[in-house]
């Protein structure tokens, strides 16, 4: 699944990398080495026709959600998610780009414990992650902007560690994917599957990030393997 991921290139590169207005919101949005569930991450959407670099928390709250008691998913299964009622309305409506330098996975060992990796491109280079987005509001409560990334089967580099990885939509399908006009399950589905592992690579990192309360650039400096 995705869990925890990087995105340490500033806010402001980030909306002119994905050619984005960026909200006040986002502005305020630090570099991040480790984020974590419940945070609130840059995401790039389409608001009033052109692309918006918003803040929203992550793990989503569906709009028809009488409160925020429920469980908020931070990942949505691709195999599903054009039947589930937590994400089928966003799915065809609501996407949203997510930018990152890298993610992070855990990989279980042979001998017991977990073996932390980063994974990103092969040129350290940034990309996006497919997510979907709501709108949560009430009366007397704060409205509340959400997300969820999208998972899918591993590809052959990740299935070495887990055996799913975050859906990467490639650069030029993003204006393809961030489309609200676009509603056609058959035109979405294609872009759900594993990205080409030849153009990715995977590097065991330090336990420190096992602690989601660790930041700065140690955290994405390989180490040998024990």
């Amino acid at each position: 699944m995705c869990g925890r991921y990087e995105v340490h290139t500033p806010v402001e590169e980030l909306a002119r990398r994905f050619d984005a207005a960026l909200t006040e919101e986002a502005q305020l949005l630090p570099p991040r080495y480790n984020v974590a569930p419940s945070l609130r991450i840059p995401a790039v959407r389409i608001r009033h026709e052109r692309r918006e670099l918003s803040a929203l928390s992550w793990g989503l709250a569906p709009s028809w959600a009488k409160d925020l008691s429920l469980a908020k998913p931070i990942n949505a299964r691709a195999e599903n998610i054009f039947d589930s009622r937590m994400f089928r309305l966003a799915i065809r409506r609501r996407r949203c780009l997510i930018p990152a330098d890298g993610f992070y996975e855990w990989h279980r060992r042979p001998a017991g414990g977990k073996q932390a990796w980063h994974v990103g491109m092969i040129d350290g280079g940034l990309f996006a992650f497919g997510g979907v987005w709501e709108y949560w509001s009430r009366e007397q409560a704060e409205p509340v902007l959400s997300c969820a990334i999208v998972v899918t089967d591993a590809n052959r580099l990740m299935a070495k560690i887990h055996d799913r990885m975050p859906v990467i939509i490639a650069r030029e399908d993003y204006e393809r994917w961030l489309d609200p006009h676009l509603t056609d399950p058959g035109v979405i589905s294609p872009l759900l599957t594993p990205y080409p592992s030849d153009e990715m690579r995977a590097y065991p990192i330090s336990p420190r990030v096992n602690n989601a309360r660790n930041e700065g650039p140690d955290l994405i400096q390989p180490i040998e393997p024990d």
